[in-house]
Parts: structure tokens; sequence; C-alpha cells
């Protein structure tokens, strides 16, 4: 019996039937050690020794296969073909042979681009040893990492409060957002006209043209400036003489583009089928692993973490022979189409995202999937099959027309193109690209337009003339796929990192997601602000894009590992040092100069947007608070003016309190007399009722919008908790209130929560009684357990189905008794098996609900451990602990037992 280690169980139970009785398939449920979250786990002065870090659940794996390996005769490691799979199957094997069970049995590495019987089979019969130069840059990659995320987030939390940690690629891509919201800030807005008359042949047939001609000057784009100018112009066209005075039709083609890498899947299925990035991983997993399609269970696309565009010449061939029985012969190009790409440092070391067969037609496989996997897989067999398909054929005319009014005369312009033939735009069409302004869409979409028959010399009638008013825009904000795209660009990150880089930005509130655009929140725009003045190299888009290009030739064998990493741990060392001294004035005075739009917006009067606005005198500064940044006077504590520092962003860039810079009286409270006022804290909008300590301030709830806050809805919001009734039976009152947790009522002790804020305020006696009464007949929380979203599979350790569910507090995780909250930016319908598992043992071993049957930790362990090291409580570790650089979401990285690491090249047995 052989034994065969993969990543996941979905993956393991597609394999194992098609290997049979003689082989053993088992998963190590992702990565099984990672670098513990400690000082100490990479140590320079060591020759950059690394200690690793094995989990309980990981553990118990890792045991079975040990278990499994000593009565097998082979290990053959089939991780994914990357360089995570690639570190995978080196830790699987090098805790098998510190567990001393592989003696001299051999070892074999393969490595398959698609789950086919077919390619499984090659891949056995065509085996390799573990790519040490491979193994060797992800050594470097975690060590850089590690070095960065627990060397920098010190730093941020000394000299900026509030920061929650940095990373080597996180920081990066921060960067980005942070940079295109600060371009937005400073565009100016250019006001322009233009003009389009609406013209008709002699044979009736209506199209539009474009002036581009006045009085011999060429108009631009902001040449015409203002109304006056337009209406004059328009005033000449409506009195004016239109003739033809050339008509020019030229053949153009549009090629098809190359299939689906990583990023240009995500960008598509956002813009085709709104998935975010995560949710088009996910499924793309799922495809990749293996369906069951007729009672044969077979992966229906290639791996999908990839930036290579070109297809097997095998897949180019079926791909040919599919689109002559599809489309017909005229749609098969003569020669096979090559592809290469255009992005920075890209690899190319896998095939582009394709089906497995282009036989299996969308069409055939939608009884087999649900709705968003027959919908991702539709979209990834059209764009493939359309890669190798004809070119399309535009015939583009353009008619040139002159306008004769008096002694004046211009010009106008009509264009518009037909589709002769439409080659591969019969198979797919690419999307609209959202990186582009609405100004550059229209304008595509005008010359996309199609003309009548027009005629050289030809008289025209004038339909209407009509001048429109315009504004330059700004570059639009990132989406999730648009910030892909341009991290792709720029050679940041890789495929296996894109999705999990940007969700870590978003589970740190540093970037927040409003109608699919990507806004920097005020932490967000802090630490990137710090880290541009204080480690601009770190930040750089060309120094990170240059060190993804050294583990690259790490990976190819022409760099040493170690020898990257001692260059750039010398210089970075040495700026870490520099900071020792740095002072939080020095901080202060830096973030005020380059926020100062964020931090102290124009006011639109003129006045000095720095100047207190409560007590005219003080200057508004940037403050440092156990929360977070701030904006507070210089006359504190003689005046106590604070604002939040745009922590809610809105979609049009302003802040969240409506730009509330100073208290705003809404009225008396007729039950006390006092004043009520609407003001804005550190913490956001808020109602206060008298002056002093004994005044009584209440946060708007959430969905409440400054503008709509009147006197009545803040006495009704500073009169809570309310009293609803005496309860009839108990004699007792029964209150009403918002919380921490939310909307609640409360009776004899006991709570029962509600729905909203809206029902707190207006919820009367009878229907109180009703909530209570059905919280006490289910012995718990009023409402019933959530139904479930999905259901994902089996738990190895706890038993029993986990499910997705929402909760009232948010989406969550469920196993047998074990509940487990997700991250707040984590779409529920993206959560992986792998994920899930890793969220439901770390709540299990938080809340004492762990199996019994856990692995004991390792004896090695306390003999590893580095001599004289300080012991740390658990819960300590984890409160000072910062995220390394987020790896692939599938495979979650363990966290306990000490493994000491390999100190030099890794070797292949």
């Amino acid at each position: 019996m052989e034994l065969v280690i993969v990543e996941s169980p979905a993956k393991a139970k597609t394999i194992n039937k098609y290997l049979g009785s003689n082989y053993k398939v088992l998963a190590s449920f992702g990565h099984v050690r990672d670098l513990p979250a400690k000082d100490g786990s990479v140590r320079p002065d060591d020759d950059f020794a690394m200690d690793w870090a094995v989990d309980g659940p990981s553990s118990k794996r890792l045991s079975e296969i040990a278990q499994a390996m000593k009565s097998a005769d082979a290990l053959i490691l089939a991780t994914d073909p990357d360089r995570e799979g690639e570190a995978i199957s080196w830790h699987v094997l090098d805790v098998l042979r510190q567990k001393k069970v592989i003696k001299d049995k051999p070892v074999r590495r393969v490595a398959f681009n698609a789950i086919t019987k077919k390619a499984i089979l090659e891949a056995i019969a065509n085996p390799r040893e573990i790519d040490g130069p491979l193994v060797d840059a992800y050594l470097a990659r975690r060590a850089l990492d590690y070095l960065v995320g627990f060397n920098l987030s010190p730093v941020l939390w000394r000299k900026l409060p509030g920061a929650r940690s940095a990373g080597r690629v996180q920081s990066v891509a921060l960067r980005l957002v942070c940079d295109r919201e600060a371009e937005i800030e400073r565009f100016k807005t250019d006001e322009y006209w233009q003009i389009v008359a609406r013209l008709a042949t002699p044979r009736g047939d209506q199209f539009d043209a474009r002036l581009t001609v006045f009085e011999g000057e060429k108009l631009q784009r902001l040449s015409i400036g203002n109304e006056t100018r337009a209406f004059a112009m328009r005033d000449m066209l409506n009195g004016a003489a239109f003739s033809v005075t050339s008509v020019e039709a030229k053949p153009a083609k549009r090629n098809p583009s190359p299939p689906f890498t990583t990023s240009t899947l995500q960008q598509a299925a956002s813009a085709k089928l709104g998935f975010g990035a995560a949710r088009t991983m996910q499924i793309a997993q799922r495809l990749y692993e293996g369906m069951d399609v007729g009672g044969e269970t077979v992966g229906l696309i290639t791996y999908m973490r990839t930036d290579g565009v070109q297809m097997a010449g095998e897949a180019i061939d079926a791909a040919r022979v599919t689109i002559g029985s599809t489309f017909g012969a005229r749609y098969v190009p003569d020669k096979a189409r090559v592809y290469s790409t255009k992005a920075k440092n890209a690899q190319e070391a896998h095939e582009a995202i394709r089906p497995t067969s282009f036989d299996r037609h969308p069409k055939d496989m939608e009884r087999f999937l649900d709705r968003d996997q027959a919908r991702l897989y539709d979209l990834i067999w059209k764009r493939a099959i359309a890669s190798q398909m004809a070119s399309a054929e535009f015939e583009r005319t353009t008619a040139e027309i002159r306008a004769e009014n008096g002694g004046q005369a211009a010009q106008l312009r009509a264009t518009g193109s037909v589709v002769r033939f439409d080659g591969f735009i019969a198979a797919y069409q690419d999307h609209r690209d959202d990186s582009k302004t609405q100004a550059d869409q229209a304008e595509e979409e005008e010359d996309s337009a199609r003309l009548p028959e027009i005629r050289r010399d030809e008289r025209l009638d004038r339909k209407a003339v009509t001048p429109t008013q315009h504004f330059t825009e700004p570059p639009p904000r990132y989406s999730e796929a648009s910030l892909i795209k341009k991290m792709e660009e720029l050679g940041i990150g890789r495929p296996s990192t894109y999705t999990a880089t940007v969700q870590t930005l978003q589970d740190r509130e540093y970037i927040v997601q409003e109608n699919r655009k990507l806004l920097p929140d005020s932490k967000g725009r802090l630490v990137t602000a710090f880290l541009h003045n204080f480690f601009e190299r770190y930040v750089e888009y060309d120094f990170t894009a240059d060190l993804e290009g050294k583990l690259d030739g790490i990976s190819a064998g022409d760099l040493a590992w170690k020898d990257v990493l001692r260059d750039f741990w010398r210089d970075f060392s040495a700026q870490i040092d520099s900071t020792k001294e740095l002072r939080v004035t020095d901080v202060l005075d830096a973030l005020n100069e380059e926020l100062a739009p964020l931090a102290f917006p124009d006011r639109g009067d003129g006045s000095d947007p720095r100047t207190c606005p409560r007590c005219n005198q003080g200057r508004l500064s940037l403050k440092l608070g156990k929360f977070g940044a701030f904006v507070g006077c210089s006359n504190y504590p003689e005046c106590g003016f604070t604002r939040q520092l745009g922590t809610n962003l809105q979609a049009d860039g302003t802040e969240g309190d409506g730009g509330l810079n100073e208290p705003r009286e809404l009225g008396v409270d007729p039950a006390t007399g006092e004043t009520v006022t609407l003001r804005s804290g550190r913490f956001g909008p808020y109602v206060q009722r008298g002056e002093g300590k004994e005044a009584k301030r209440s946060s708007l709830p959430k969905g409440w919008l400054v503008a709509d806050i009147d006197l009545e809805k803040a006495v009704q919001l500073l009169s809570l908790p309310r009293e609803v009734g005496t309860h009839p039976e108990t004699g007792k009152p029964i209150l009403a209130g918002l919380g921490r947790y939310g909307p609640f009522l409360q009776h004899d002790g006991a709570y029962a929560n509600l729905e909203t804020i809206e029902d707190v305020l207006t919820i009367g006696l009878n229907r109180a009684v009703t909530v209570i009464a059905e919280k006490k007949e289910r012995g718990g929380r009023s409402r019933s357990t959530p139904a479930a979203i999905a259901t994902l599979g089996e738990h190895p350790d706890i038993g029993g189905p986990i499910t997705v569910r929402e909760g009232r507090f948010g989406p969550y995780v469920n196993a047998g008794k074990v509940n487990a909250t997700l991250p707040k930016s984590k779409d529920p319908a993206s959560v992986t098996l792998e994920e899930a598992i890793q969220l439901l043992n770390e709540r299990a071993e938080k809340s004492g609900k762990a199996p019994k049957k856990t692995a004991k930790k390792a004896p090695a362990a306390k003999k590893t451990a580095a001599a004289g090291e300080k012991k740390t409580p658990a819960k300590r570790v984890a409160a000072k602990a910062p995220k390394a650089e987020a790896a692939p979401a599938p495979r979650a990285a363990p966290k306990t037992e000490l493994v000491k690491g390999p100190r030099s090249k890794a070797k292949a047995e």
C-alpha cells in the first residue's frame, strides 16, 4: 500500500476513487505547521533559524499520517502545484522524518494541474523530488513576512495607538487604496460642455454627430468651458446648413483575450456575476477539486491559482475541435493562438484556468451544479473556448460633416462600427472595465454605435442641437477586483495571496467596502501615512515588486534565500532602530501635514480649517488616544472640542457624522427643561441633555443619520431605557433599551432580544409580554436557532456537520455545541470547510470544549524551545502577537506545538 497526501478532504475523496485499493489517500487540511506567533520564531542572529508550531488538530492529523506511514510501502506527496503546495509537502515530510517513520521507504512528489483520472495517473507515473528552490522561496517569504510583522507592528503600537499591525504586502496594498483616496481628495473638478447634433439623411435615417472643430479651433474635451460659449455654438449650429464632406470605412479586427488567470477570473466574476474575490475562489476550488457528474467524481477546471495565460497543447487541440463542431469551421483560426502575460514578475509556471474537458458544455453541466457553480463554470468555459476562436471583424465608419452659417463654419464627426463577423464574440464578450471613468466609457459606447448609410456631399437635415454640461471626474475607487488587477500589474503579491491580502485589510478594519468599492478607514489612512513618512522604502511599489522578483529568483535557483534575507534585514533592522528616538510629536507633525484633507477638511467659507470651531482660538491637531487618533483643540482642557477622524467614510468620501464640527442645539427637553444638543465625539455622533458631568448622553444607533436627528428622536434616545409597562403575571416592570449587544427587553433580571431600535421605541405591552414568553418557552434567546445558510461537511474532531448560520450578532459557523463567529468582513457564502474547521478548533480550545481525544503536546516541544526562553501565558502571547502576512485562506496556519525547524537548505529524499 502506498500513502498519498493531499491538502483537502474533498480532493482526497476524488483521488481515492481514481487510484484504487493499493493506495490510501489522506488530507493534511492545508498547512500543518507555521511560525509560532511569538518573538524568536525567526532568528536573524542564528543564520535565520526558524522554529515551527503545530496545533492540536494538525498534530492529530500528522499522527494519523505517521501511523498510516508505518504500514505503507511508499509516500507520495500530492499537494497543490505551487509554492504553498510544495511547502506543505516539505513540512509533512520533515515531520514524518522527525517521527522516524520514513526510514528507507521511497518518497515521491507528484503534481497535477487538473483532478481527472488521466491527469492523476500520469502524475503518479511521472514523480519527481521535492523542489528545493521552491521550498527555499517559501521559507524566505515566511521569514520576510514574519520579520516585517513582528518588528514593524510593535513600532506602530508604540508610536500610533489604535493601529493593529503591518505586513510586507498588505501595507503596500493598503497604500494603493489610500493613495487613490488622496488623489480623489486633491482632484479639482473642471466644467466642460459637449455639443451633439441630431441629423438626418435624405432617406430619413437619423444619427448623432459631435462638434469637433469650431471656427478653425480643434476642440478638446475641456475646450468648451462654460454655458455662454456652449450656447453660442448651439445657436450658430441651429441656423447652419449641414453637408457631408467625407465618409471613410475601414476594416478592423478585435482579438480575443487569453484564458483566465486568478486575477482576471476574479475581475470577470465581479463584473459579470457580482461575486467577491473570496467567493469566486471558493467556488473555483470546488470545481477544481471534483464534482459528481453522472455518478463520476471529476474536476471540472484546472488549478485556479495561476498567473499563466497559456493552455496545454492537447487542450488547445480539443478547444479547436469543439469550436468547429459548435460554432462552425469559419470560427477556427488558421493557427492556434499563443499568449504571453504582461503582468510584472509573472511566473507562468502553470496553465491558465480552463475546463478539464471542452466536451463538458456548460448547459450539460447545469444539472450537476448549483447556480453559482454553474455560472462560474460557464464563464471559465466560454472565456477559454473564445481564446482560441477567430478574430471578430468590424467595419469602422467615420463621417466628417461641415456646418456653415453665414461667415461661420464648424465641423462635426459621426463615428460608428458594424460587426461583419462576430468571431469569438459568439462565445464571450469582455466585461466593462470599472477602472475607467464614466466619460471614457461613454466615448467607447459612442464609437461602437451603428451608423446608417451616409453618402459624401449629400445634404443633411438638422433635427436638434443639444449642448450637455459635464464635469471632469476623479479616478474611480478600487473594487476588490480592480485592486487585485493593480497588484498584479505592479508585481505585488502572488495569485495565492491576492484574496487573503484584501480580506486581511478588511478584517483589520483598515479598509471598508461600500457599494463594492474599497474606501480606506481612518485607521488605514493613519498607518499608511506613518509608514510613508518613517518607512517609506518598505511601502514603495517598486521595492515590493523587486523583492517579489528576488523570491522568484530563489524559486528558479538563481539566488540563495538566506542571502536575500541578509540584504533585507541589514537595512530593515537599521530602520527599526532609528525609530527608537522618534517622539510622538514628530509623528503628529508628519500626520497633520499628510492627512490634512482628512483631518481638517475645507469648510467652504475661506476660514482656516485648523481653527477650533468652538473656542475660535485654539488650533486643531491630531491627538493619539488609547483607541486611536482623533482631532482635538490645542486649548484643552479649557476647550474640550474633539472630532472623530472620519471613521465612517461614506461612498462620497464625507465623514459619517455629516461634518458636525460643533454642537448643534436641537431644542429643550420638555420633561427636564434642559437643552438637548447633537455632538460629534471621538467615537462618533451622539446626543446630549444638559452640560457637565451630570449630562446624559446617548450614541446614535446604527443606521441613524445625523441629518435626520431632531428633538423628538433625541429625547426618545435619552429616555432609554423606557418602561413599557407592568407584566400582568409578576407585577414587575418591563424595560426596553439599547445595550452593548443591541436592542433588548428586560424583565425580572432576564433579557430578550429585539430586532431594531424602532422596536425599542414603539413596542407595546402585549407584544413585549409575548416576546418574553417565547424566550422563556425556549429556555434561551427569544429567537429560534437560525436556519443553516450552507452545510460545508463533517468536522473531523468535534463530529457532526459544519453549518454556516446568520445569527443575531452576525454570521457564524457551528459544529455540535461549538459556535465560532466569522470575521466582520468575511462573506458567509465564501467560507471554506478548512476555514470553518480552523475557526471552530480555535473556539473550542478557548472555551474548553475541545475533543478529549485531541493529540497531546509532543514531548519534543519542551526540548526544542529556545534556551532560556521566558514562558509567556497563552493569552498574553495572543494579545501581543501581530498577524503575520496573509496566507491563502484554505491553508490556515496552526499555532501551538513547537518543533525546531531546519537551519539549512531543504533536501528532498
